[in-house]
């Protein structure tokens, strides 16, 4: 097989969560466990670093990946789902997998992937845990792609175990209240391995407090280690934070090239992890490599669609956050840019609850709801119905590309667009950019 025709064996014998939803979710590590026991388990040739949470998980993978790429280690990075490119989700020091070596690893291990009858999401991981093992990686970043009890990633035993946060997602799949939600993600506790969790909330602390005295392992809240204490824009391409350590009051003052106002949270959890794998782990961490990996983490990781400015003028703006809790924050910094108008061109998945969604988008946008081009994509008579049941003014248009060529013909200068509301959304808009 070539690569397109591998890549269609992939997603038509093996679909994947991206593409069909939750009828893709098999949970349970035996598959995994003896497929990777089938591969030499390639997941213990090297240090691994666990990230799970609702929202922040990839930010949070990707700046930890480029600060320890920044470090001199040979650095590994699985993250999901991928925007346009399947080898998205598996690089080697900022470098994608190789097409070819997609193609080898099906074509060895084919036979035993279907008589196990793997998800795409285990073999998926598989073939990253396998991949990092050939590439001499020293140390990978792996972040889980649903809850994490459960999750195919759960069979690593990392020198740190993160959960950014806990919100209400996924609910037929990993429970309808956010303790049962925290109680899969507090799943990837392993024994004596320090648990550190991003952000903490009343809802879901016995949560993880429990989890970690099961595990005999160590609980650590990042905000108890470090605190942003300022945040400020110097230019267009970067945020800088000032940081304090707070056992001893040392002050960072730290660059970021991400430029979400959410990122003033994730970066919080990135500063406490990287100073417990300094201080707690054989990995080294000088202060230069933590400042230049945070600088340059979006460039050196080629990590796409978080509050992505696309244009300035006029101002055009992407990002993939798809979930009530993740919205939120979206959602105030759209309410906070300065413009005189502002068309949002947005489109959700199936799966999405939009009842809680749309109170939270801002009142004073233009809307074009549209549909994504996967099966996924929630039909745009469904959204354009609930949200005009919230008050918003909107309008429908069946393509990403069309619908953002209707929001430009009625533009001027002075306004902004943004584009989001789902994953789909953001790749169907970086492709007819031509960014991506």
């Amino acid at each position: 097989m070539n690569y397109s025709q591998t890549l269609e064996f992939l997603f038509t014998s093996m679909p994947s969560f991206q593409q069909v939803g939750s009828d893709a979710y098999k949970p349970g590590l035996e598959r995994i466990t003896e497929f990777c026991r089938h591969l030499g388990n390639p997941q213990r040739n090297y240090f691994t670093i666990h990230v799970a949470g609702t929202n922040g998980k990839g930010s949070v993978a990707h700046m930890l990946a480029s600060i320890l790429s920044q470090a001199g280690y040979r650095t590994g990075l699985y993250t999901s789902p991928h925007l346009v490119d399947f080898r998205e989700r598996i690089s080697v020091d900022n470098e994608f997998i190789p097409k070819q070596k997609v193609v080898n690893f099906v074509d060895k291990h084919q036979a035993k992937m279907q008589e196990l009858d793997l998800s795409f999401f285990e073999m998926t991981t598989a073939l990253a845990f396998d991949y990092f093992a050939q590439s001499d990686v020293e140390v990978a970043v792996i972040e889980t792609g649903l809850g994490g009890r459960l999750d195919a990633t759960n069979v690593i035993m990392p020198i740190l175990s993160i959960v950014t946060n806990v919100g209400m997602e996924h609910t037929a799949l990993l429970g309808d209240t956010i303790e049962k939600i925290a109680s899969e993600k507090a799943g990837i506790a392993k024994k004596s391995i320090p648990l550190l969790l991003g952000e903490s909330d009343e809802r879901y602390n016995e949560v993880f407090r429990q989890a970690a005295a099961e595990a005999r392992s160590p609980l650590v809240y990042a905000e108890e280690l470090f605190r942003c204490n300022d945040v400020e824009c110097f230019d267009e391409d970067s945020r800088h934070f000032s940081m304090e350590r707070l056992r001893d009051g040392h002050l960072y003052e730290l660059d970021l090239d991400l430029m979400g106002d959410y990122q003033r949270r994730n970066i919080v959890t990135v500063c406490a992890a990287a100073d417990m794998l300094h201080e707690e782990t054989p990995l080294t961490i000088s202060r230069r490599a933590f400042r230049e990996g945070l600088a340059t983490a979006a460039a050196n990781t080629q990590f796409y669609g978080r509050w992505q400015i696309t244009s300035r003028e006029p101002l055009t703006i992407c990002d993939t956050g798809h979930n009530a809790h993740g919205l939120r924050y979206v959602a105030e910094q759209l309410e906070s840019l300065p413009c005189r108008e502002l068309y949002c061109v947005m489109g959700f998945a199936k799966d999405k609850d939009l009842a809680s969604v749309m109170p939270i988008l801002p009142r004073r946008a233009h809307y074009i709801f549209t549909q994504a081009s996967v099966d996924r994509a929630r039909k745009v008579e469904d959204v354009v119905a609930e949200a005009r049941r919230a008050g918003l003014d909107c309008t429908a248009v069946a393509t990403v590309a069309e619908a953002v060529a209707a929001a430009r013909e009625r533009m001027g200068a002075e306004d902004a667009l943004f584009v989001g509301g789902s994953t789909f959304v953001v790749a169907d808009f970086l492709v007819a950019e031509k960014i991506l």
